[in-house]
């Protein structure tokens, strides 16, 4: 595991919040991932999600927060409903207790107040989705857009977790000063 201290925001708890979580919390990163378990994937059957059997959204779903969480990331079951800039870290304010968290980093992965969470940052959409380099990152630093809010045209579960992952390897490459490459290797028997 690549060593870390920082702490990650995810808004939104489908495919993408879910893979970028997996892989910081992995990494010994601290990561909290707030969502209500709504997303569209509970409307959504899985055909094509590689070395993944055909499978319903809900049944992905209830694997993948397990496995979040089995990996030691936070899961909050509210809705962020304000985000800002606090000093150098990002400071989140929420629907059910309107309790305040904050963090080194933010991704913003959907959630019914996306789009709005992003622009309150300065961070513009249009009707092709959020303008974002092939990491997620945006135009402000430490903040990442991915999923669904990226790509609301190419939206599809497989596409969104790549993106996740990949705005989680540019955060743990950023804090390690380096590439980092998070390949697992078998068990030795």
């Amino acid at each position: 595991m690549i060593g870390g201290m920082s702490s990650t925001i995810v808004i939104g708890d489908g495919p993408a919040g879910l893979s970028a979580a997996l892989f910081l919390a992995k990494n010994d990163h601290h990561v909290t991932v707030y969502g209500g378990d709504e997303t569209a994937m509970h409307w959504a059957h899985l055909h094509n999600y590689l070395g993944v059997p055909d499978t319903g959204g809900s049944a992905f779903q209830a694997v993948a927060r397990k496995q979040v969480t089995d990996m030691g990331a936070d899961m909050v079951e509210e809705t962020v409903t304000a985000v800002r800039v606090d000093g150098d870290r990002f400071a989140v304010s929420t629907e059910g207790t309107g309790a305040d968290a904050s963090a080194d980093y933010l991704i913003i992965a959907g959630g019914k107040t996306a789009t709005s969470l992003a622009e309150s940052l300065g961070i513009e959409g249009g009707p092709n989705g959020v303008d974002t380099d092939r990491d997620g990152r945006t135009g402000v630093d430490r903040v990442y857009v991915v999923g669904r809010l990226a790509k609301p045209n190419r939206s599809q579960a497989i596409i969104s977790a790549g993106a996740g992952a990949s705005a989680a390897l540019d955060i743990l490459s950023r804090e390690a000063g380096d590439d980092v490459h998070d390949w697992d290797s078998p068990p030795k028997d």
